[in-house]
């Protein structure tokens, strides 16, 4: 919270934010801050480290506003200089540099806000409620040397007593909606060019149900699984992961499931390292 980033440091005992954590939220906060790349150089995708803009051997805090990052090479450079002599020769850096070091905290105090508001919502409730940050679920990932995704990120969330493993493939959900009040396709101008019917249901079947063909024979001979568009005359188009597969005939489709409002797929776990 706004407490444990303003200290820059470990804090002890009553201050409670004492321990393994230390140091996770202050860095989480910086890398978001500075936009994840060197407040010098600008150089990004490379390690960076924490970097006392004033520096600690001349008298400078550990506070966040004299945090930022910078990259391994720069962070030399810079060493115990005073960051006016070091960016002599760049007064716009290093005012912008000055400036930004002294961005307020009031984003992060009415995330905090919200964040309390909930917490004593959900305890009212009885239920046994838990609360975590962006900090902590690094530092989760950390100890299960886990790649950073969307997915694993949510595995990794909160109170983690342990995990041994991760999925190779997930299950994507896509809110679709249940068709359109529309009853005209447009061209390209807007005006009318064809009416759809008023009836979505044609020989049991709508458009977006997920069905089963089974052709034994014809160029689409096999078994296709996927949504169905649905025609009054009771040949059907079926898109499946592999593409679609027009005109056929509603006598050959299966319903395993009724359209619900949403798309289901499956995908390779990818990562996104930060």
């Amino acid at each position: 919270d706004t407490h444990a980033i303003s200290a820059g440091k470990p804090l002890e005992g009553i201050e409670y934010q004492q321990g393994t954590l230390a140091g996770y939220e202050a860095r989480q906060y910086l890398l978001e801050k500075w936009g994840r790349t060197c407040a010098y150089c600008g150089m990004a995708g490379t390690p960076l480290q924490v970097e006392h803009i004033h520096p600690k051997a001349r008298g400078g805090s550990d506070r966040i506003a004299n945090l930022t990052l910078a990259c391994r090479p720069c962070n030399q450079a810079k060493n115990t200089t005073p960051v006016e002599e070091f960016l002599r020769s760049k007064p716009a850096l290093l005012a912008r540099i000055l400036k930004q070091a002294k961005a307020p905290l009031r984003d992060a105090t009415a995330v905090n806000a919200t964040r309390w508001a909930l917490w004593r919502a959900l305890t009212a409730t009885t239920l046994p409620v838990a609360t975590g940050s962006g900090g902590r679920t690094k530092w989760n990932r950390s100890r299960t040397n886990a790649p950073k995704s969307h997915t694993l990120d949510a595995l990794h969330v909160g109170e983690l007593a342990q995990v041994t493993g991760w999925p190779g493939r997930v299950l994507v959900i896509k809110a679709t909606g249940r068709g359109l009040y529309s009853r005209t396709r447009t061209d390209r101008y807007g005006f009318p060019r064809l009416r759809l019917p008023r009836i979505k249901h044609v020989h049991g079947f709508a458009t977006g149900d997920l069905v089963r063909a089974t052709l034994a024979k014809g160029k689409h001979a096999g078994v296709h699984t996927g949504r169905v568009a649905v025609r009054t005359t009771g040949s059907f188009n079926i898109t499946t992961a592999t593409g679609t597969r027009q005109g056929i005939n509603h006598k050959h489709i299966r319903l395993p499931q009724r359209a619900d409002g949403y798309s289901y797929t499956a995908r390779q776990e990818t990562t996104n390292e930060r």
